[in-house]
């Protein structure tokens, strides 16, 4: 809808104005999508950085920056000695720092930035996805199933959030759009007895992948570690080489309080990828840096819209560049 759909017809005086068309391409698109954490970095940058020297004083105003921009304290500090090392009093602007961070940001993301590589000499390859409630858990399933669909896999969906009915009809929704078929059961429904049916039917069905989604319920996190723990012991009982990937998808939009997610996470099952989603949304898409630097976790993906095309493998350099507002 128009926003003269929401306020009422359109002035005949005013002037017609074009709709900017949409970003083309992916890297467009996740320029425009980091659009909001670019803004503050490249602007900070420019305030700080006009016929300035790289000396001690620059050096911890930018370092602040980065800090405020949610690449926390041990990315800023390694970031700003690397510049240190190669440009210290020299006179630098504002394009010269970008490119620098750009440069020391992609070596950062480059080791952890590895796709979601499944193993199909283990049929079915089963993925369990974690993550708080919110975080975009049975979304990035739905896109994930579409991608893997698309390349001719057979894939089969679990929905083992069995606590929210929101999640399980959003689950079946993404089935019929890819035409996956979807195990669910009633809300409330045992959710560790629904993935030890779903491993069965996906062995039975013959399936390359199985994606089982999970409750994220933190607020009673004894219950839910517990519940965690009782689906991939049950998944075991099945196939004691399963679950062979945990993703963790989290919600960008929560800047620093990612790092407790994870932590809280990898207590409770052995998360082996992160998926961050929302970087739209926000303007704390830094926090992914900060994230590599202190868990050294791979990132599989990171999603930038609601589509099905706006989650994507994570590519470090083209993130970095994104970033810091170079095109």
């Amino acid at each position: 809808m128009s926003i003269f759909g929401i306020f009422g017809k359109k002035d005949k005086a005013q002037p017609e104005v074009e709709a900017e068309p949409p970003p083309e391409g992916w890297l467009g698109r996740l320029k425009c999508g980091l659009a909001k954490s670019s803004s503050r970095l490249t602007q900070g940058i420019g305030d700080l950085f006009t016929k300035r020297k790289l000396d001690d004083e620059a050096l911890e105003d930018l370092q602040d920056l980065l800090i405020t921009a949610d690449l926390g304290v041990a990315a800023a500090g390694r970031i700003t000695a690397r510049l240190a090392k190669s440009r210290f009093g020299e006179d630098i602007g504002p394009d010269e720092v970008k490119a620098a961070l750009a440069e020391e940001i992609t070596a950062i993301l480059e080791p952890v930035a590895k796709p979601l590589e499944p193993d199909f000499s283990r049929r079915p390859h089963v993925v369990l996805v974690v993550g708080v409630n919110g975080s975009g858990k049975t979304t990035t399933i739905g896109k994930m199933a579409k991608s893997f669909a698309d390349q001719g896999r057979a894939v089969m969906l679990a929905a083992g959030d069995t606590f929210r009915a929101a999640a399980v009809e959003q689950l079946k929704v993404w089935g019929d759009r890819t035409g996956c078929p979807v195990i669910a059961r009633d809300t409330g429904a045992d959710s560790a007895a629904l993935a030890f049916d779903a491993l069965k039917e996906a062995q039975a069905q013959g399936a390359d992948l199985l994606f089982i989604d999970t409750a994220g319920r933190l607020q009673n996190k004894a219950d839910l570690m517990e519940e965690l723990a009782k689906v991939v012991r049950v998944i075991k009982k099945v196939d004691e080489t399963a679950p062979h990937d945990v993703l963790l998808v989290l919600d960008a939009t929560v800047g620093q309080n990612a790092h407790s997610q994870v932590e809280v996470f990898k207590d409770m099952v052995a998360v082996s990828g992160l998926v961050l989603t929302k970087l739209d949304g926000t303007a704390r898409g830094g926090v992914l840096v900060a994230l590599a630097e202190k868990f050294s976790l791979p990132v599989h993906a990171i999603g930038i819209g609601e589509k099905a095309e706006d989650l994507r493998a994570f590519q470090a350099g083209s993130f970095a560049r994104s970033l810091v507002g170079l095109d």
